[in-house]
């Protein structure tokens, strides 16, 4: 598959792989989650926990993804 870039490839697996699309929303839902505990006045121990637990499952899911964008790139060009 012939991408012009990470976007265009990004997309492409948005619509056509499934587990890209779930990893996606996930760490969607981290990140919306890690807002909410920075957006706090004051944040607890246990909030700093559970941002500290999110970050590493968000950069996690970041990961899984990057695996998926290498494997298509990786791809010969028909």
């Amino acid at each position: 598959m012939d991408f012009m870039n990470t976007e265009q490839l990004k997309a492409h697996l948005m619509a056509t792989d499934e587990e890209f699309r779930q990893l996606a929303a996930q760490h969607s839902e981290y990140e919306r989650r890690i807002q909410e505990i920075e957006s706090h006045v004051h944040v607890t121990p246990a909030d700093e926990d559970e941002e500290h637990r999110l970050k590493k499952l968000k950069l996690h899911c970041k990961d899984r993804m990057e695996v998926i964008l290498n494997r298509y790139r990786q791809q010969p060009v028909a």
